[in-house]
């Protein structure tokens, strides 16, 4: 920052002339932006504004009057500050009416006792405005290479505000238009307090320009948007008015955001991600304290607190095999999970967890219950998705407080991976809809169950490695039929008598009678855990 008059009254040149302030004391803070000397009487015709005048005096008129128009001009025109060195024209103090004039006009006057060469003093202020001037170049360059490279890799909105916090010390937020927070970095700072409220005190700061510091508030707000669609504002807490640096700081990061914007394409919206963002906290506990992540919720528009909680877990049953048609279909999901919210209205956190499903946090509503609630999500669902897309919708235990939203949420997870093998078109699945097929997949990662399964099918699967058979599918079909011989073969696609030969050397090659009701039993379930340890979607 530039230096001020109290900054030069403190250089070692300036105080060997033994300087004292005769007017305008409490304007000692003006900004000096360059040293003038100047003996003639309208000299204001020359200047600028921001500079710090040096005369002695000796060809300014006598006339009272014409000192204070002196004096009103140089006011008018802004300079910081006057210095008057006593001795040549003016000896032991300066007139009374030059020292009322700049009290009337707030210019800081200050008088120098001793002798001292101006060119000391403008060698000084001079050599510390480069400097600074230097070093704001130097800190901008490497705004210039942080956000550069911020664009590059195509940084998200949380990671652009953790570096405009690292580099400013300050906390730092990204709202959208409605000033729900999108994304935050506390700096340290109590997240609660400082989302406390956030929507009624963002509302009352309206700067006038696109960038602009609210005194008020201590808000540095700049706008965020590109070819006239604004869609945002980023909001820089200063204890202390922003210094310039600030200020360059706030605009290349709203650039930055603007332009990750215009490059989406297949991603999720800021909204999605600022979601995202509070589920993944919630999961991995990423939030020291629960009252944080509801913070954070309560700040994108959904409260959480005090109230009911069932995580949810939506999969798409067609898998995408290229990555980002995947993540394409996937951000469409999510889009769609929040408008079926919206349409329901039930406020909720609507995310991506991964490449293969979208998070669902529902904070119930007082007296609501969770299965009409999340039959109306999956009705509006299955009509706002794409047509012809199928997904299955899987919840988890309902939960009273956000430390068991995780529990909650691996429930769910492991729904879903269930359901999605054989969807059979109801609105939602919760643990208890899946019976069988859901206690061996919580059982999938037990030895016992991986033992028996081999027991039961690894001869059999061996001689189809081996072979490249297909008689572990028939096994399957035999026994999806209720052992029934004639519907089976006609789901093979095969005759009678050829299926009735797979199935012959299917007991030779498992050493069981296939008519027996406990042997079948045991194969369907050995052939059902199999499918769980595999994992494969389809």
């Amino acid at each position: 920052m530039l230096p001020t008059i109290a900054d030069v009254l403190a250089l070692e040149t300036v105080r060997r002339g033994g300087p004292q302030v005769v007017a305008g004391g409490d304007r000692l803070g003006s900004k000096v932006r360059w040293v003038h000397v100047g003996e003639i009487a309208d000299i204001a015709a020359l200047l600028r504004g921001g500079e710090l005048v040096l005369t002695t005096g000796v060809a300014l008129p006598s006339d009272p009057e014409k000192l204070t128009d002196y004096i009103g001009e140089l006011a008018a025109v802004g300079v910081a500050g006057l210095i008057v060195e006593l001795g040549r024209r003016f000896v032991g103090e300066l007139p009374a009416s030059v020292v009322k004039a700049a009290e009337q006009h707030g210019l800081p006057l200050v008088v120098l006792t001793r002798e001292t060469p101006f060119v000391q003093i403008t060698e000084s202020v001079h050599a510390r405005i480069i400097d600074i001037q230097l070093e704001e170049l130097r800190a901008s360059e490497q705004l210039h290479e942080v956000f550069t490279e911020l664009s590059v890799e195509g940084a998200s909105p949380a990671e652009v505000l953790a570096q405009v916090a690292r580099l400013s010390g300050r906390p730092v937020l990204l709202e959208n238009l409605a000033h729900q927070v999108l994304a935050c970095e506390s700096a340290g700072r109590d997240t609660g307090a400082l989302l406390a409220g956030w929507e009624t005190r963002s509302r009352a700061v309206a700067p006038p320009e696109r960038t602009a510091y609210d005194p008020a508030s201590g808000w540095l707000v700049t706008t965020v948007g590109a070819r006239g669609q604004d869609w945002g504002r980023l909001i820089l807490l200063c204890d202390v008015p922003p210094s310039p640096r600030d200020l360059v700081l706030a605009e290349r990061a709203a650039t930055t955001l603007a332009l990750g914007r215009l490059l989406e394409r297949h991603q999720e919206s800021l909204e999605r991600q600022a979601h995202g963002t509070i589920l993944t906290g919630i999961l991995t506990h990423a939030y020291a304290d629960p009252d944080e992540a509801a913070a954070r919720a309560r700040a994108v528009g959904v409260p959480i607190t005090g109230r009911r909680l069932i995580s949810v877990v939506i999969r798409p049953t067609d898998p995408v095999e290229q990555a980002l048609d995947g993540q394409a279909q996937l951000g469409e999901l999510a889009e769609a999970t929040a408008a079926a919210c919206r349409d329901a209205r039930l406020p909720a956190l609507v995310g991506a967890l991964d490449q293969d499903r979208v998070g669902l946090l529902l904070p119930l509503p007082p007296r609501t219950q969770a299965e009409p609630a999340l039959t109306a999500v999956a009705e509006r669902l299955r009509i706002l998705w794409k047509p012809g897309a199928s997904f299955v919708l899987a919840a988890g235990s309902v939960v009273e407080s956000i430390r068991d939203v995780r529990r909650s949420f691996l429930e769910a997870e492991q729904v879903a991976d269930v359901a999605v093998r054989q969807p059979d078109g109801r609105p939602f699945y919760r643990l208890p809809d899946l019976r069988l097929r859901g206690l061996l997949h919580l059982l999938r990662d037990d030895a016992r169950l991986q033992t028996f399964a081999e027991r039961e099918l690894g001869p059999l699967l061996a001689h189809d490695a081996q072979r490249g058979g297909d008689l572990t599918r028939i096994l399957r079909t035999y026994l999806d039929a209720g052992r029934n011989k004639a519907v089976a073969a006609q789901k093979a696609h095969l005759s009678r008598p050829a299926f009735y030969d797979r199935l012959r050397r299917l007991e030779r090659i498992l050493d069981t009678d296939l008519d027996d009701v406990e042997s079948c039993l045991s194969l369907h379930v050995a052939l059902l855990a199999l499918e769980s340890f595999r994992r494969d979607t389809r």
